[in-house]
């Protein structure tokens, strides 16, 4: 195992160095220029060249391209044209509102999806399974702005149960973190329900054709005992690889959610880099992206060994 996942995090390294070039180069390749908004429209020429200077964007593209592939070997992503600091401290002030919105998402879509697939697998064609499913397809159709605009009308402006929008930090005040992240995590976790639960079906009913479950079933067990004790952990499998996709796509649609609730973590930071040209800090986002996508393909390689004991990697 520690031999696999050395050669998994090596590997790592020419991923991220082809996602660091690419990202690099289209961030420069956009029209515009970042001096020019910086400065506005009343700005001279000499004080865009003083500018394009000191901002280290006067040179060839593939000159800054080895300046930034240096930095990053010291750790440096750079220092914001807008924001006036670092990087990775920006990053780290919006680090967590995004960790947040997305883990509690995963928590709401894995509460939801998992035990409605497993259930509508293990009773295939019945009242019970045509209704989950057709959550599970109305959950896939629906736009998740969409969904998140009508929880805000609903839950928020009619009821007044829950805030619009906003954000607290868990660490100073849980409660209101909790109150502020239900409805966006609730209508970015839905949508990701629906895949993880038609997934979960698929596999619970090719599960219970197996040779070893009739017999469990032929011994007289139950068939909850079959489906809990012998047929959920190989159903879970391939659930828990859709489980990891699930979570970067989570990490991606927390952009969208993050604009209609107002949340100020990475999505947000992104899109005003993306329209001011900050390209620092265009690329520290996606890059800490990417890295988040890689770790979570690992945790879930590991998984498959805790969840099925045949599973060795050599």
């Amino acid at each position: 195992m520690t031999a696999y996942l050395v050669r998994r995090v090596l590997a790592v390294i020419p991923v991220m160095f082809v996602v660091v070039t690419v990202v690099f180069l289209l961030i420069h390749l956009i029209p515009g220029d970042p001096v020019s908004v910086i400065l506005g429209p009343d700005a001279t020429q000499s004080q865009m060249e003083a500018t394009r200077i000191e901002l280290g964007i006067d040179r060839p593209l593939h000159v800054q391209l080895f300046a930034f592939y240096a930095r990053l070997l010291r750790g440096d992503l750079g220092r914001s044209y807008f924001l006036n600091r670092p990087v990775t401290q920006a990053l780290w002030e919006r680090a967590e509102p995004t960790a947040v919105l997305t883990l509690a998402a995963l928590l709401v879509a894995v509460v939801i999806g998992v035990p409605a697939g497993l259930i509508a697998g293990a009773y295939p064609g019945s009242l019970l399974d045509r209704v989950l499913m057709v959550g599970a397809l109305l959950g896939v159709c629906i736009p998740g702005f969409w969904l998140s605009l009508n929880f805000i009308y609903f839950f928020a402006v009619q009821l007044r149960w829950l805030p619009a929008g906003g954000y607290a930090s868990i660490f100073v005040d849980p409660w209101a973190a909790l109150r502020y992240m239900v409805l966006p995590a609730a209508s970015l976790g839905f949508n990701q329900s629906a895949l993880i639960a038609r997934i979960a079906r698929s596999c619970m009913i090719e599960v219970l054709q197996q040779d070893y479950i009739r017999t469990a079933r032929a011994k007289g067990l139950s068939q909850p005992v079959v489906v809990i004790g012998h047929a959920f952990r190989n159903a879970m499998v391939p659930v828990v690889t859709v489980i990891g996709i699930t979570t970067a796509i989570l990490i991606g649609g927390a952009v969208v959610t993050e604009i209609v609730f107002n949340i100020p973590g990475l999505g947000r930071l992104i899109i005003s880099a993306i329209l001011r040209r900050d390209y620092p800090v265009v690329q520290g986002v996606v890059l800490v992206t990417a890295a988040a996508y890689v770790v979570v393909n690992l945790v879930v390689d590991v998984l498959y060994v805790f969840i099925d004991p045949r599973i060795r990697y050599g």
